[in-house]
């Protein structure tokens, strides 16, 4: 079956933009970044109306972990939607609900020895966050949260409030209330033993803070510049905890789903953590799809009372079990191995390349960060250079001093190359 495209139309080539600057709302930021209209895409490439070619490093901020169209999986959508399957479902019953959550278990969950409950939320990952925040609060009867310096989690006002970026806070008008935030273990100003802090605080009956329901952290943080937490810190983390009843949410919005190399970004650590959640990428062809794993004691919700309309996209539960599927098959395993190795070996060459360079991240996630060499302007510099050869990356930190390196993790081994060459080249001439 052949899906047609829209047609360029001389309106449109003539005037790319226009549409989008007379009705669009002036909140639109990517496409700022990368002015041009893109018309279709395939694998890890992205095709402009103009005919312009790039390959895309950016992977919908970690969404297209499995690329562009994926054929085995563009295949079973398109079955299903010629059988005429559920297209919307709310939180019924469906078949495509049961085939998911059947190969979620027995490909994620069940060899991890994960107990967890699955709920859907709404379409977004800011909803699997203040589902899992609203959870914590009702199953330990506290109010408190700790989260980190540098933490992203959403821009939903509960997600905002564990955010530490000031600006997106102001946006939505959020004050800091029962959220304490406590410096990551790594940062733009070096490390932090930030787990004894915490535990200083917790310990001083005067100091200002209540035992909380749950700290929130990214085992890996990416729009704070690309900052790995370390096993031995999450597993610190994991026994502070544990000790004071304290539940423990991963965020794995960004980093989960293979991103890492492994499914969870947390598995090196060996910890288990309370609640996950989990959005991006879970959806398998780019689909909205969110998620909160937790454990089955913590199942404390009542019937509706975390609800929406469009929780649980059965086209994402198509999707996500074919990418279930995907690893299963040993020749997915062992190509994402492969990008991984590879990644990891250019990580080297860029130091080599510059010793006052910092390059920071773990399997299919990479931050070069310019802080110290050129700062913000030499990463715009970088990143403009990338566009205009074709190559798509996005900045992050503080102030978008760190170019992030995001390729779908299903890459070939050409195209990554070819990626990786044109960074190089772009670090060498910005």
């Amino acid at each position: 079956m052949t899906i047609a495209l829209e047609p360029i139309t001389p309106r449109e080539t003539a005037a790319p933009f226009a549409t989008f600057e007379n009705l669009e709302s002036q909140v639109r930021s990517y496409c700022r970044k990368f002015p041009v209209v893109f018309h279709h895409a395939r694998g890890a490439e992205l095709y402009s109306e103009d005919g312009r070619r790039f390959i895309d490093f950016f992977a919908g901020a970690g969404t297209l972990n499995y690329g562009h169209n994926n054929p085995f999986i563009k295949r079973r959508l398109l079955d299903y939607l010629n059988s005429d399957g559920v297209v919307h479902g709310l939180d019924m019953y469906t078949v495509a609900k049961r085939q998911f959550l059947t190969a979620f278990n027995e490909t994620v969950l069940q060899p991890r020895g994960l107990d967890f409950k699955v709920q859907f939320c709404g379409p977004t990952g800011t909803d699997a966050v203040e589902a899992a925040l609203k959870l914590a609060r009702k199953a330990t009867g506290r109010a408190g949260v700790i989260a980190f310096s540098g933490a992203y989690h959403g821009m939903s006002r509960g997600s905002l409030a564990v955010t530490g970026s000031r600006r997106a806070r102001r946006a939505g008008g959020v004050s800091g209330g029962d959220v304490t935030f406590v410096p990551y273990e790594n940062g733009p100003r070096g490390s932090f033993d930030s787990i004894a802090l915490i535990e200083h605080m917790i310990d001083d009956p005067s100091s200002g803070v209540e035992v909380p329901a749950a700290v929130i952290v990214e085992p890996m943080q990416m729009e704070g510049g690309v900052y790995p937490a370390s096993a031995d810190w999450l597993r610190r983390l994991r026994r502070l905890t544990e000790q004071h009843g304290i539940l423990l949410i991963f965020d794995e919005i960004q980093v989960g789903c293979g991103r890492t190399g492994t499914f969870f970004c947390f598995e090196h650590s060996g910890v288990v953590p309370d609640v996950v959640t989990v959005s991006k990428s879970i959806g398998g062809y780019g689909l909205p799809l969110s998620m909160s794993l937790f454990r089955r004691d913590l199942d404390v919700w009542e019937p509706g009372e975390h609800t929406g309309t469009f929780r649980g996209n059965q086209l994402a539960f198509v999707a996500a079990t074919a990418a279930c599927e995907l690893w299963g098959d040993p020749k997915f395993r062992t190509d994402l191995a492969v990008a991984s190795r590879r990644l990891e070996r250019f990580r080297t060459e860029l130091t080599s390349l510059d010793s006052s360079l910092t390059v920071r991240g773990r399997g299919m996630a990479l931050g070069i960060d310019l802080g110290q060499v050129g700062g913000p302007e030499r990463a715009e510099r970088l990143q403009r250079y990338a566009f205009d050869h074709g190559l798509i990356v996005e900045l992050c930190g503080r102030h978008d001093e760190v170019v992030k390196v995001l390729p779908p993790i299903a890459i070939d081994i050409v195209r990554l190359n070819r990626g990786l060459e044109l960074l190089r080249d772009g670090l060498l001439a910005a």
